[in-house]
């Protein structure tokens, strides 16, 4: 498994404090540890905003960033060593390692926490924190608290509180080179492991045990987790947007949608392919396969300089909406429809979303009310679909339960786009040649 380097989390968090008037004391804490049943946690992911500063994958640690006078200052508060805990959960970078390891100026135990964190956030002009993390939040406010009890012995309580989120979002919507490199490698397993799916695939298996293929090729790879639950959808299935059941068995003269991607490092893949369980498409499946794929294509083209983001939906939406049209699905003119939005029965999702830390990552698509421009260094998805309902009896039965969706992982770059997942087959013919090897 690959991993950024640590000068990259160090050079985050410089550039988030130079963005923070002089004095401010940013506080962001680890993700908390979830019971997953009884005394049985989930398998822990650390916080992306926490990860993306500190670089730390253990739980129980807060990172506390001063924009002091005399420059500034970066503090770990840590889980200290421990033998006996050691031995039952693991090893701890422990107190003593994390400056050196973490490339920050101080740690502590977490049990100083407390105490310490009155003596940082003493005279700070502003205090900047997660205002979505209630615990964080009443982590703060215990210790104002504390500082305004302590007044007569000279502490000085802050009075500005400032959300960590929207400076923390906008730094991460951008991808540094490292950071594409990391996406890069992700996607590249994930094509992969997608490719693994075209070629094993027959009918009679179950979705999940075509899941399974697709989650042993990550896993050999280096991939430590999914970057979300994986959908296999056959027939009708991939008309549910979000269907994560996995458990039917594959039909001969279905098509079978797969949405899955891999975390590598805490950056994650979202591809999406859809294809013919018995190898090759029926003429109805072509017809709204090759839709969608030019919808794809159309979408992609608009990515460029000076683009803004609703431009890959409004490209999208004018192929599906005249394909419709043509093939009796729709009727009536062009504008007309989407004007009315007809499409949305048969494609009621938009274009994409961004895509970094988390599969659906941080970022705002508007700015002052209006569409977003692409910029370089954006990462986005592009995954454009038609969805024919299976139960719609105003539709002739070729079409009914129809549901393709095609989805690549797209960079921005300052002459146009970089598809990220290029190397996985998508046309009808490069995937049914697949399929026959």
């Amino acid at each position: 498994m690959t991993k950024l380097a640590t000068t990259e989390y160090n050079n985050r968090r410089h550039a988030l404090l130079k963005k923070l008037p002089q004095g401010a004391v940013v506080i962001v804490q680890c993700a908390p540890v979830h019971i997953r049943n009884g005394d049985v946690e989930h398998d822990y992911r650390q916080d992306s905003s926490f990860y993306y500063l500190a670089g730390m994958v253990e739980s129980n640690a807060t990172l506390v960033l001063v924009n002091g006078v005399n420059g500034p200052s970066t503090t770990i508060f840590c889980a200290s060593k421990n033998k006996l805990q050691e031995i039952w959960h693991g090893r701890r970078l422990g107190v003593d390692a994390a400056p050196d390891v973490l490339m920050i100026d101080q740690a502590y135990s977490n049990e100083s926490l407390a105490d310490k964190l009155i003596d940082l956030l003493d005279d700070a002009s502003q205090v900047v924190y997660s205002f979505s993390r209630a615990d964080t939040g009443e982590l703060v406010q215990q210790s104002l608290s504390m500082l305004r009890r302590l007044a007569r012995q000279g502490k000085i309580c802050p009075t500005q509180l400032a959300d960590l989120d929207p400076l923390v979002n906008a730094m991460r919507l951008f991808k540094s080179e490292a950071e594409v490199a990391q996406m890069t490698a992700a996607c590249a397993i994930s094509v992969t492991a997608h490719k693994r799916a075209m070629s094993v695939c027959k009918v009679g298996m179950h979705e999940y045990q075509l899941a399974a293929e697709l989650h042993h090729q990550f896993t050999t790879q280096g991939s430590q987790r999914l970057a979300y639950g994986s959908i296999v959808a056959g027939g009708e299935n991939a008309c549910i947007l979000h269907y994560t059941n996995n458990d039917q068995v594959l039909q001969d003269g279905d098509l079978v949608l797969i949405d899955a991607g891999c975390e590598l490092d805490h950056y994650a893949s979202d591809i999406t392919r859809t294809f013919p369980v018995n190898g090759r498409f029926s003429e109805a499946q072509k017809t709204i396969y090759e839709l969608v794929l030019a919808a794809h294509e159309a979408a992609l083209a608009c990515i460029k300089p000076g683009a803004v983001y609703t431009d890959m939906q409004d490209a999208a939406v004018k192929v599906i909406t005249q394909g419709l049209i043509e093939i009796g699905l729709l009727t009536g003119e062009l504008e007309q429809n989407i004007e009315q939005q007809t499409f949305r029965k048969f494609y009621m999702h938009n274009i994409g979303h961004w895509l970094g830390m988390d599969v659906h990552d941080v970022g705002v698509y508007k700015l002052d009310g209006a569409s977003r421009p692409l910029i370089a260094g954006m990462v986005t998805t592009v995954e454009p679909g038609i969805y024919i309902d299976p139960e719609d009896l105003d539709i002739a039965p070729q079409w009914r339960g129809i549901g393709v969706r095609i989805e690549d992982n797209i960079l921005v770059t300052d002459h146009g786009y970089r598809n990220l997942t290029a190397n996985l087959p998508v046309s009808v013919a490069d995937i049914e040649t697949i399929m026959a090897s």
